[in-house]
């Protein structure tokens, strides 16, 4: 195998990684939701302020909590892994 190969290799394990990472956050968070609302309904309809329950607090941070870790790929691949696929293609282009 190449270094180039090598390389790339890497980087496609380190994106793996991370994707499994914020997936499986993801799918804790939202399984743990689910089960308060399938076995603890009276806790998630505590009310904080009127209009306002506990459930509909979490439900929008699980939505928040979606996006923040759909940031954090992005923001992840746009830095670390596009930047290393492009400098193992310069390489490669320079090595010609």
């Amino acid at each position: 195998m190449s270094d180039a190969q090598i390389h790339l290799t890497r980087v496609a394990a380190a994106r793996w990684r991370l994707a499994v990472l914020l997936t499986t956050v993801m799918t804790l968070v939202y399984v743990g939701f689910i089960l308060l609302i399938a076995f603890n309904k009276p806790l998630l309809g505590t009310v904080l302020i009127p209009g306002l329950s506990l459930g509909i607090v979490l439900g929008v941070f699980l939505i928040l909590l979606a996006w923040a870790l759909i940031l954090i790929y992005v923001h992840w691949t746009n830095t670390h892994y596009d930047a290393r696929v492009a400098a193992v293609r310069q390489d490669r282009r320079g090595g010609r």
